[in-house]
């Protein structure tokens, strides 16, 4: 069956740091100005313009049993 033998492989230097790091990244997080832009623009401004878009647009289109040629806006 294939699979079953297990060949021992030198592992990268580089790869088992990646791993330590991304394992250890809570030890190492500090806040700075970059990071509370980028966590407020995640955080807040992205859902907000997503809920603004949303409420705009509610009701406006439909898109259910249309054919070719008609409309997709109901204003």
């Amino acid at each position: 069956m294939a699979g079953l033998e297990h060949y021992p492989m030198a592992m990268d230097p580089a790869i088992l740091k990646l791993g330590n790091m991304t394992t250890n990244r809570h030890k190492y997080f500090r806040w700075t100005a970059r990071t509370g832009r980028i966590t407020f623009m995640y955080a807040v401004f992205v859902p907000v313009l997503f809920g603004i878009l949303a409420y705009k647009t509610d009701g406006k289109y439909n898109f259910r049993a249309k054919r070719k040629g008609d409309a997709i806006k109901e204003f």
